[in-house]
């Protein structure tokens, strides 16, 4: 059984629960990640959510999402779904929204409820090996031609990720220049030694 770290408002862990029943109409604040594989051409991985996925199947989002196992660091966490969802063997990922948060409510009522971290991967391979169950489809995309998209309100991707885009392009427009913080900027249950 894959186990989610329950939070409560402040971030800190109170628990876990079955990753495959936690989400439904009342889903408990948890632990997640979102990561965005960016390359020194200033392009980034777009995927697809596999078509059979519990929450938002289908839809087009950020390069890889995922919740971190009990007692897992998140940097860590990022890596190894990078790694079994599409194949990317990158070296580190830095947080750069290290607080971001959201509640999101697709038409069937299934609710998405976490504290979700955004780290920035950076990773000049652009061989990509996607799971099928994971992965319905990826495009590599120009950083600026994506922001420009989302903050025009012309695009159709996940919720949590269009909200991500407008807080990174806050940054400033070179990802490659985004500052990055440590664990100590992480929520409390996510400060894994």
């Amino acid at each position: 059984m894959e186990l989610v770290v329950l939070l409560d408002e402040d971030g800190r862990a109170i628990g876990t629960h079955d990753k495959a029943t936690v989400h439904h109409d009342a889903t408990p604040l948890h632990l997640a990640f979102s990561s965005y594989v960016i390359n020194r051409e200033r392009e980034v991985l777009v995927t697809q959510r596999a078509h059979d996925k519990r929450t938002w199947p289908g839809i087009w989002t950020n390069t890889c999402c995922g919740h971190p196992a009990p007692g897992e660091r998140l940097d860590s966490a990022v890596l190894r779904r990078l790694d079994h969802e599409l194949g990317i063997g990158a070296d580190s990922a830095a947080p750069v929204l290290p607080s971001f948060r959201y509640r999101a409510v697709m038409d069937n009522g299934v609710v998405e409820y976490e504290i979700c971290p955004v780290f920035l991967v950076l990773h000049d391979d652009r061989t990509v090996d996607p799971r099928p169950d994971e992965v319905a489809d990826y495009r590599w995309e120009p950083w600026g031609e994506f922001v420009t998209t989302v903050l025009a309100g012309e695009s159709d991707l996940s919720p949590w990720c269009q909200d991500q885009v407008r807080q990174l392009h806050a940054l400033g427009s070179d990802p490659l220049a985004w500052p990055t913080g440590g664990t100590d900027s992480l929520p409390p249950a996510a400060r894994v030694a």
